[in-house]
């Protein structure tokens, strides 16, 4: 029997260097859209952004769908950081966040899905594995839509003409007791 989950047979090198989904404005797909049904279940999806923010499960699809067409008609790649939720308009983007490490990733919606009662969110495998829920399979999460126009000038603000290397920039953080650090305040370049 062939195996139908699971990473590929010859993931990419460095899983953890993919880069998170780049948010940028684009058209809702119509046909995406529209409300549907699937085992018995009637989902109405939203046809523009609004705040969505909630904790639930995440899982993650692998090879089982890799190369198939996902509802807006893209091929699915599980090492490219997308997912696939009931009702968030496709595509748009979300920020999931595992809490038990602090990890966070921003992915595409660019499907449907999860079906399974209990779950939030389907995750491409190099989303799930950066966020360290892939070798469970499943894991709690928070997901929290993006709303681009506002994620793009928040970003056109870091990159101005007074400061265009926000990575040269200092910050100051405090480190809190949760941290490995001894407290105390640290400064990062």
């Amino acid at each position: 029997f062939p195996v139908t989950i699971g990473p590929g047979d010859n993931p990419p090198a460095d899983l953890l260097s993919i880069p998170d989904a780049a948010p940028k404005i684009e058209p809702y797909i119509a046909r995406a859209n529209k409300p549907y049904i699937a085992l018995g279940m009637t989902y109405t999806p939203m046809t523009n952004f609004q705040p969505y923010k909630k904790s639930g499960i995440a899982s993650w699809y692998g090879r089982r769908y890799h190369g198939q067409k996902t509802s807006i008609g893209e091929v699915y790649d599980m090492y490219a950081m997308t997912g696939a939720h009931t009702t968030l308009p496709l595509p748009s983007y979300v920020k999931v966040t595992n809490p038990d490490n602090g990890k966070s990733v921003i992915v595409r919606i660019n499907d449907r899905g999860p079906f399974h009662e209990g779950r939030l969110i389907d995750l491409s495998y190099v989303a799930a594995f950066k966020l360290g829920i892939a070798q469970k399979g499943s894991g709690m999460v928070e997901v929290e839509a993006i709303d681009v126009k506002q994620y793009l000038a928040e970003k056109s603000k870091r990159i101005s003409p007074d400061n265009p290397n926000p990575q040269g920039s200092i910050e100051t953080a405090s480190v809190s007791a949760q941290s490995n650090l001894p407290p105390g305040n640290y400064v990062q370049l």
